[in-house]
């Protein structure tokens, strides 16, 4: 009898769907073995370093897959951008690569150039499939390839970097979008204006996203073009390197947004029709269209679309020194019907056969290969369905993620904020919401990343307080909707963050309530900036109410990041009343008091915890994050004893607990 995989195991619940399970791990097993032989996956995962321009000893070498094409011709600024017989390219013998070999003097750093290609019955100009540079013609807004070989390339400063995830926080955002001015921002300006505010607030990561190169800049980088090239509207490829390095000597992780679920359209600069074949890269029939995307899927199925793939994934890695991914659209990649429609009520939708094994094949090899690389790296899974097993490991018959992003979070904030009164906020249901995780796979929790932002959706802090952050966020003139907001939203981050069990992640900007949605450039109005951007003279400036939302968040993750490994240690429930809207938990040393009450504040409130002394290190309601300061925060709290409770060595500890309110104590040597 075969062995019980763990996730078997682990939850008896999908035992009745253990011959998927197993045939889900066999299929990564069987097709890594097809694509190595005794080899390593990460020897497989070399495209990278054959296919696209290379320069050599000799001179260039260039070569391409396009089983389809019947001629290709390297055009560009070196040869008048015409087909020239010196810059065809050779068909390989027997396979559906193109090589060609040309002397130093052929072409040279900066020069732009392009595939000329023939097919049956047509032709067409493309940007290779592997380049690693393109940029955009200012005035014509053609895109083109750039040959990319500086004099002196970027020599990274930090050897060697180990991320630390003891606990991972992690900052969202997008190098475009990071600067006050009303324009696209540049690596080198996020290296130098927005790293250090990263650093000082006790992030320990940052997650980019848009780097992979996009046409559009309003697809916010999810409708790539290009997947080796880092995006050029933000600098060259050696400052992205530098603004990396910089974060490495920082100490902190780099993450990148990696785009495999799906592929722009286009077939100039992307691979939507690449050599006269529409399905070179991408599924054939229905399937070959997302439905509700406006763009194309990938066949996980055909061996060089895996190579391409993994490959892509090792480049990110060991060419720019990114410490991981977080995989964008992991749901649309695992269902036939990418999610859309389906309720995932129970067990039985994940393993009714309506799931795509090649593209789960694929996401299990990126995972194993993403580690072989580096063994540190970081892999989050964006997926909403909850498909168990995402985040555990591959040898248990998981994925192999180690992270999969706790989407059903943000969801329910928004959900209560929208629907309930401020009465009708339960504890036990917002403590079950923020702790709803399977046990053997590790979550990233978060409030609210950038969806949440975007143009037809509002921030928490924008539902809280909605137009008076516009009249009433100077502070002195703050009304009783912008003193709610402001306490809502930083007990709502404190509860989030405070219950994790591997990671948090906040969506630049977010930490101290930015007022506007994002709106990128678009005709519809007047490709404007105005709202591409982040307004960080808000924070800056002590005379509004920002700051103190920004302040509080920086406590709180220092708060959270000093105690080691937090994301490990039981989550406790002490206490909880619905009628009085009270919680208590506690995590090491630290005890969570909550009074999501809006009008009740309790005298004496009593807790059983272990027994000691406990000072206050947090409290939403002191005055220096926009609080009221109704408790003196100065004060060590003594348990008192209770022999019904002494055999379990737990005592009362009774509190002041203001309405509306959380605060967090820390238990001391007496």
């Amino acid at each position: 009898m075969d062995e019980v995989l763990n996730i078997i195991k682990n939850d008896p619940w999908l035992e009745p769907y253990a011959d998927a399970i197993n045939g889900r791990h066999q299929h990564a097993v069987a097709k890594e073995k097809e694509l190595t032989g005794k080899k390593k996956l990460s020897d497989f995962a070399d495209g990278h370093l054959y296919f696209g321009l290379h320069h050599t000893d000799k001179g260039w070498v260039f070569r391409e897959w396009a089983p389809n094409a019947t001629e290709i011709y390297l055009i560009g600024d070196f040869n008048g951008w015409k087909e020239m017989p010196a810059y065809k390219m050779k068909r390989l013998r027997n396979s559906g690569n193109w090589e060609i070999k040309l002397p130093e003097k052929a072409m040279k750093h900066g020069d732009l150039y392009k595939l000329k290609v023939h097919w049956e019955g047509g032709c067409g100009e493309r940007i290779p499939a592997w380049a690693r540079r393109v940029v955009q013609d200012d005035v014509t807004k053609i895109f083109s390839a750039q040959v990319w070989n500086p004099e002196k390339p970027y020599k990274f400063k930090k050897k060697a970097f180990t991320p630390n995830v003891g606990p991972l926080m992690i900052y969202e955002c997008h190098v475009g979008m990071a600067q006050d001015a009303e324009r696209v921002g540049t690596y080198n300006e996020f290296r130098e204006n927005v790293l250090p505010r990263v650093k000082e607030d006790g992030y320990n990561c940052i997650q980019i996203m848009a780097i992979q190169e996009h046409p559009y800049y309003g697809s916010f980088g999810y409708h790539v073009s290009s997947f080796f090239a880092p995006s050029s509207r933000f600098g060259t490829p050696d400052e992205l390197k530098q603004l990396i390095d910089a974060a490495h000597q920082m100490g902190i992780a780099v993450i990148m947004d990696i785009v495999h679920s799906h592929a722009v359209k286009n077939e100039v600069e992307g691979l939507g029709n690449f050599a006269g074949d529409p399905c070179q890269y991408f599924y054939q029939g229905d399937r070959r269209e997302h439905p509700a995307w406006d763009s194309l899927c990938f066949d996980y199925g055909k061996n060089e679309v895996l190579h391409f793939l993994l490959s892509n994934c090792k480049y990110w890695l060991e060419e720019f020194r990114f410490d991981g991914f977080r995989f964008d659209g992991v749901t649309s990649m695992l269902y036939y019907s990418h999610g859309l429609g389906e309720a995932f009520c129970n067990y039985g939708d994940y393993f009714n056969g309506h799931q795509d094994d090649n593209a789960i094949c694929y996401l299990t090899l990126a995972n194993k290969l993403i580690h072989e690389v580096n063994p540190k790296a970081i892999t989050i899974a964006e997926e909403v369905s909850g498909m168990p097993g995402l985040a555990a490991p591959i040898e248990d018959g998981g994925y192999g993620f180690d992270y999969r992003m706790a989407m059903n979070i943000p969801d329910y904030w928004i959900k209560i904020i929208k629907e309930r009164r401020d009465e009708d906020w339960k504890p036990s249901s917002l403590f079950w919401e923020v702790t709803n995780r399977r046990k053997d796979e590790k979550t990233v929790s978060y409030c609210e990343s950038h969806d949440q932002a975007l143009v037809g959706d509002k921030t928490i802090i924008f539902r809280l307080i909605d137009a008076d952050m516009y009249w009433h966020f100077r502070k002195g003139d703050e009304n009783g909707v912008v003193e709610r907001g402001i306490a809502l939203h930083k007990m709502i981050r404190l509860l989030t963050a405070s219950t994790i069990n591997g990671g948090y992640l906040n969506f630049m900007g977010n930490e101290f309530g930015h007022p506007e949605w994002i709106d990128f450039p678009r005709e519809g109005n007047g490709w404007s900036y105005k709202y591409a951007r982040r307004q960080w003279h808000l924070v800056d400036d002590k005379s509004l109410c920002y700051h103190y939302l920004g302040d509080f968040d920086k406590a709180m993750v220092h708060l959270l990041t000093d105690v080691k490994n937090i994301q490990k240690s039981d989550v406790i429930e002490v206490w909880h009343n619905d009628g009085d809207q009270i919680l208590a938990y506690r995590r090491k040393d630290l005890v969570f008091v909550f009074n999501f009450n809006p009008t009740r504040s309790f005298t004496d409130y009593g807790f059983l915890v272990p027994r000691g002394a406990y000072d206050v290190v947090l409290n939403t309601d002191n005055k220096a994050f926009g609080g009221f300061g109704f408790s003196d925060d100065s004060l060590r709290h003594f348990t008192c004893a209770d022999p019904l409770y002494a055999k379990d060595k737990k005592e009362w500890l009774k509190l002041y607990v203001p309405a509306r309110s959380a605060v967090v104590l820390k238990r001391v040597k007496a």
